[in-house]
């Protein structure tokens, strides 16, 4: 069973210019519906939050919700996951503004998870809100350099966090399909790079989109001076692989750079 929701906020604030409402506020929109037990707490503000993201209000109401959210047994990763399948759909400036109100609730959850990592990540982590995650070890033969890999999303749409060391890039590789399939890069923090073969690289800054498509040959890692963050977007597809390549070596690394505007 729930925990009992109480609620005096409509009454303190205006109880005596709008007491009905304070009622409504109080005594229905808390006392009653919050108090339902078809819904647990967790879902209950999870639904609220979302509501309020998808309606632009980013203000200190939504706030609230997310400290209730938390209270009420929502983690850090959960918050980050159910923001980024809202902004799909609800847009991504509200999105980047609820990330902003919810980096300062579960700022406890972060230092937490940052202790566990090297000073200089541990620093870096501070500028952005999904975490590091793990040393990517499984696709370590894949990178020049250390990788970390964290997961946002593993249910509808795979959406991951993937952090590169300072001048680190993946092979060059391919996701095939025969239909649909590809992948989408999303800039989270720091500067990185993206290369597709037979054209410019191109720098990725925060707020950044690379549409990937399939059966193209690229790759992408961090710019040399620090290090860089993206969501990697798995595009749903028919018959999808990905086909590892060669690494792109260093010589290969500084040309590139070097056409860089």
């Amino acid at each position: 069973m729930n925990k009992k929701v109480t609620q005096t906020a409509g009454r303190t604030v205006l109880g005596k210019f709008a007491p009905e409402f304070a009622h409504y506020n109080d005594d229905v929109l808390f006392g009653e519906n919050w108090n339902n037990q078809d819904l647990t707490l967790k879902t209950r503000s999870l639904i609220t939050v979302v509501a309020l993201v998808s309606s632009g209000i980013t203000d200190s109401s939504l706030k609230y919700h997310l400290e209730n959210a938390k209270k009420n047994g929502v983690s850090r990763k959960e918050i980050a996951a159910a923001i980024t399948h809202i902004s799909f759909y609800a847009g991504w400036p509200k999105a980047w503004a609820a990330f902003n109100l919810a980096k300062e609730v579960w700022t406890e959850d972060k230092e937490k998870t940052e202790s566990d990592l090297p000073p200089e990540l541990a620093e870096y982590q501070q500028g952005m809100f999904f975490p590091v995650g793990k040393y990517n070890e499984a696709y370590a033969k894949y990178f020049t350099k250390k990788s970390y890999l964290a997961p946002i999303s593993t249910e509808q749409v795979g959406i991951f966090n993937v952090t590169f060391e300072p001048s680190c890039r993946n092979n060059w590789h391919i996701h095939h399909a025969t239909k649909g399939g590809g992948q989408i890069l999303i800039g989270v923090a720091g500067v990185g790079l993206y290369k597709e073969e037979g054209k410019p690289i191109v720098k990725i800054l925060p707020g950044d989109v690379i549409n990937i498509p399939a059966n193209v040959k690229h790759w992408h890692g961090a710019a040399p001076d620090g290090y860089f963050s993206h969501l990697a977007v798995e595009v749903s597809g028919e018959n999808t692989s990905n086909e590892w390549l060669d690494a792109v070596s260093d010589e290969e690394y500084e040309k590139e750079l070097a056409t860089l505007k």
